[in-house]
């Protein structure tokens, strides 16, 4: 089994067994969880399989199963159903065990920060695709998610992705080489701003947040309608 698919497999194996625990039930939430992740993971996946082909960055083979769809390997298809699936669950943890917790000032500080720095990036980075596609995607996810449709739960998603930061630092740092002798995932330094956490580019963090935060947008919705239909059908057979 390759490395990259040990780390993929490390990244669900507690989430997934896990989303049985009696006071989350997070199981019963793949109804709206799944069509999430499928939906924005088909996007992302043309998006990293366009990136791949023009070699804004690239897979190395040595810690590779050598099993691709188009130019993505296995591994990096499932990072997409694993790693959302992991962080959606945290998501719910948080608001299972914390549901009262205020975290207004958290969400306003949250969106502003990334907001403001990633149109900075933005601008002065405007040839560097990586940036300026992930940078960008995510202010313009903020400014309509938080700032405009004022989301309730988007308090808990910045509490979330903070929380989340922490697992994703050993994961992606891993992926880009802080563990190994050559990266799993590489980056061409023409398309970055050279800016790195450790191994990991700073635009993964923008990068991650564009998609995740449209995943729970579509889980929220979907959780929303699937409460009104069961509230109807409990007032119909009341009657």
């Amino acid at each position: 089994m390759s490395l990259y698919f040990w780390i993929i497999l490390g990244t669900i194996v507690f989430p997934f067994l896990l989303s049985f625990d009696k006071k989350i039930h997070f199981y019963t939430h793949w109804r709206t969880i799944f069509p999430a992740i499928l939906l924005v993971g088909l996007f992302f996946l043309v998006w990293d399989n366009y990136f791949a082909e023009n070699e804004i960055w690239g897979f190395n083979s040595r810690y590779l199963q050598g099993i691709y769809l188009f130019r993505l390997p296995l591994e990096e298809v499932l990072f997409f159903l694993v790693v959302p699936y992991a962080c959606l669950f945290v998501y719910e943890v948080i608001r299972g065990y914390f549901p009262n917790l205020k975290l207004d000032l958290l969400g306003r500080a949250f969106a502003f920060a990334m907001v403001l720095s990633g149109l900075l990036l933005t601008i002065f980075y405007l040839r560097n695709w990586y940036t300026l596609t992930a940078c960008s995607l995510s202010t313009l996810l903020i400014i309509g998610i938080h700032f405009r449709a004022k989301a309730r739960w988007f308090n808990y998603f910045a509490l979330t992705f903070l929380v989340c930061l922490i697992p994703f630092l050993i994961v992606n740092g891993i992926l880009t080489g802080f563990f190994t002798d050559e990266p799993i995932v590489w980056y061409s330094e023409n398309h970055i701003m050279g800016i790195r956490i450790g191994t990991i580019p700073l635009e993964d963090i923008y990068y991650n947040l564009s998609m995740l935060l449209p995943m729970v947008l579509i889980h929220e919705v979907l959780l929303r309608k699937k409460t009104k239909k069961s509230d109807l059908k409990r007032v119909a057979n009341t009657d």
